[in-house]
């Protein structure tokens, strides 16, 4: 009887730990296609020449593939204890996707999260996909894919400013921040607000390497409104002819400021948006001034089928001879809940030194035009 009444209370014990604990999910996407353009380069770098036309298996037509594992944990009074770890891989080779660090590779490039949430709205601490990307994503009928939106117009931005490709530590704004403290608000009449702080952690240096962000978005009656600041001490510090030559020293200075303005529009199943951007650096602007516009059409002709195009210009201040358009045509159908085959095609005209990409990881030649064209199946697990 008294080993009957210890096991009791020790199956009560485990099964009110486990009813305590939240599940943990592992999730992924695969997504590659066949990709042709026009001509080609072998780096990012604004003299780069023209290899002429490739035709090439290539990850990421929408987005990268990546995969990742998630969970929560509730604690109480409507609180919650999140993580996240995320990274992106190439589905053509296997590898992991670019760090901070230049040439090196991280399991986890994408997310390293662990954060709160609750009445208050979320925080969370580590490296992450800053709410810079998610304001203009929400703000481009093409979503800011990998093909043709207003993420590559914006990495052609990081390009013209000497972003070697060799890291994710882009010199214009930000894609992913690491040592990242992010606070997002709930919202309240369709109105958020989401803060970023990231400390450098530079020795003897309080600026080295910080980084900060404000976003503003609404979002209700099919409109969604975005406005961006984003301002990087000591960002990008290797210089372009990495690994060549040593990083620079930390300074502190403000070196990297982006500010972008938003809007997109969607009523039965029309979406149109429009925005305007500016990068720079405000320690030097003789160095790096761009002007980013853009506007897209979209229409979903059924909840399968959807149709997106997207118009992208670039423009450095300093030099008006460099300049590039882009343009591109996208349609996307969904064989199943998890899986979706897609066609792209865009057009880039390319003038002076400026090689905006027309799709993310694939450079260009600058000052040509280029015309490429993929298709594609993505698939979700």
């Amino acid at each position: 009887m008294k080993l009957k009444l210890i096991c009791t209370a020790a199956l009560a014990m485990f099964a009110t730990t486990a009813y305590a604990q939240s599940s943990v999910t592992l999730y992924g996407v695969l997504d590659s296609g066949v990709l042709y353009q026009s001509t080609s380069a072998a780096t990012f770098l604004p003299h780069a020449p023209n290899l002429g036309h490739v035709y090439q298996l290539k990850d990421g037509g929408i987005f990268s593939s990546f995969w990742g594992i998630k969970g929560s944990e509730d604690i109480g009074g409507g609180y919650r204890i999140n993580f996240k770890l995320q990274g992106v891989f190439n589905s053509m080779s296997g590898k992991f996707g670019l760090s901070d660090t230049p040439g090196t590779t991280a399991i986890f490039n994408q997310f390293a999260t662990i954060g709160a949430s609750g009445p208050f709205g979320t925080i969370d601490m580590g490296r992450q996909i800053i709410p810079m990307i998610y304001a203009m994503a929400e703000t481009d009928v093409r979503g800011a894919q990998y093909f043709g939106s207003i993420l590559t117009a914006w990495l052609g931005v990081n390009q013209a400013a000497g972003w070697p490709g060799t890291s994710t530590n882009a010199p214009i704004g930000a894609l992913y921040d690491s040592n990242a403290v992010v606070y997002r608000s709930p919202k309240f009449f369709g109105t958020s607000l989401a803060l970023e702080y990231a400390p450098g952690g530079v020795a003897g240096q309080a600026q080295g390497g910080t980084r900060e962000s404000a976003v503003l978005k609404f979002s209700n009656y099919g409109l969604n409104l975005s406005a961006v600041y984003y301002n990087g001490h000591d960002t990008n510090p290797f210089p372009i002819t990495y690994p060549n030559a040593p990083a620079a020293a930390a300074t502190g200075l403000d070196n990297n400021r982006f500010y972008y303005l938003g809007a997109m529009y969607t009523i039965a199943g029309f979406s149109v948006s429009g925005s305007y951007g500016i990068g720079k650096n405000p320690a030097s602007p003789n160095t790096a001034d761009f002007e980013m516009i853009s506007g897209g059409l979209g229409y979903q002709f059924n909840p399968r089928f959807k149709v997106t195009s997207g118009y992208y210009y670039l423009k450095d201040r300093n030099h008006s001879a460099n300049h590039s358009s882009e343009f591109s045509v996208g349609a996307e159908y969904s064989l199943s809940t998890r899986t979706s085959a897609y066609a792209q095609v865009g057009y880039v005209d390319n003038k002076g030194t400026m090689n905006q990409t027309i799709i993310y990881g694939a450079p260009v030649a600058p000052g040509v035009s280029t015309t490429a064209a993929m298709i594609g199946i993505r698939h979700t697990f």
